[in-house]
């Protein structure tokens, strides 16, 4: 059986030059090695620090490593123009934020539709897909709310639809249920896991919540920019999550 990646990471290092002459050197990730399969679902975690912002920078185009080479769909991006990488982002990568990034004078369709203006769909095909994928999070009887209409959970909802629009090759979620209550968070959890196994869509995830290891294949532990160590779910001691669970239930408290 041939194995197909979304994802391969080979040796990738981001070094920043700072102070005067460039006399300090910071390395942010260094010698990352890691290839994800078609419809895996990773959790990229580890202490503020290690350097999860900067590979997730560098996985979805937005950052170029210091040496080291990314592919995605087996496309080497740092062979890449301008031009050439805001086409994969947009085909390719979708991105799932924290704090929700929708624009707050557009109607949740609208936010949906965006990356398909941007990738020349046009205006029937980019509203019945948009409209197909809030139903699918949940959304059917909100299509015309603007943002600031919309509760927290119901914003990530529009988010996750939003990546989804250009059937990319992986979702990167940063921090998906950072901003969400315990109980919300379970939800768009359980919403990604779905999407995930029902459409074969490839994620990962940065995050500090412990609560999503009940859901990944995978686990890739970050420290000091180096992987630490990569395990299987069935890996993970029970300890974790139950630590996973008191965080969560620490921040609906707060």
């Amino acid at each position: 059986m041939v194995v197909e990646y979304s994802v391969e990471v080979e040796n990738v290092s981001k070094v920043y030059v700072l102070g005067k002459g460039g006399s300090i050197k910071v390395n942010a990730v260094e010698n990352v090695t890691f290839k994800m399969k078609r419809g895996e679902f990773m959790l990229l975690m580890g202490p503020s620090g290690s350097g999860k912002s900067t590979l997730f920078n560098i996985m979805g185009g937005l950052d170029r490593p210091t040496s080291g080479v990314v592919y995605i769909d087996e496309v080497d991006i740092s062979k890449l123009d301008a031009y050439e990488l805001a086409w994969l982002r947009n085909k390719k990568v979708g991105y799932i934020f924290q704090t929700f990034n929708l624009i707050p004078t557009l109607t949740a369709l609208d936010n949906v539709e965006l990356p398909m203006v941007f990738a020349g769909v046009d205006r029937e095909e980019r509203e019945r897909k948009a409209t197909e994928l809030l139903k699918r999070v949940g959304l059917g009887d909100r299509l015309h709310h603007l943002p600031t209409e919309l509760s927290g959970g119901q914003q990530q909802r529009v988010a996750i639809a939003r990546a989804l629009a250009n059937d990319p090759a992986i979702i990167l979620a940063d921090e998906p249920t950072g901003n969400l209550d315990l109980n919300t968070g379970l939800e768009i959890i359980g919403l990604l896991k779905d999407l995930n196994r029902e459409k074969g869509v490839t994620i990962m995830t940065a995050t500090h919540d412990l609560k999503l290891l009940d859901v990944a294949d995978r686990i890739l532990w970050l420290r000091d920019g180096k992987i630490e160590r990569i395990e299987e779910r069935a890996e993970v001691g029970v300890e974790a999550v139950s630590e996973g669970e008191n965080v969560m239930r620490r921040r609906s408290a707060r």
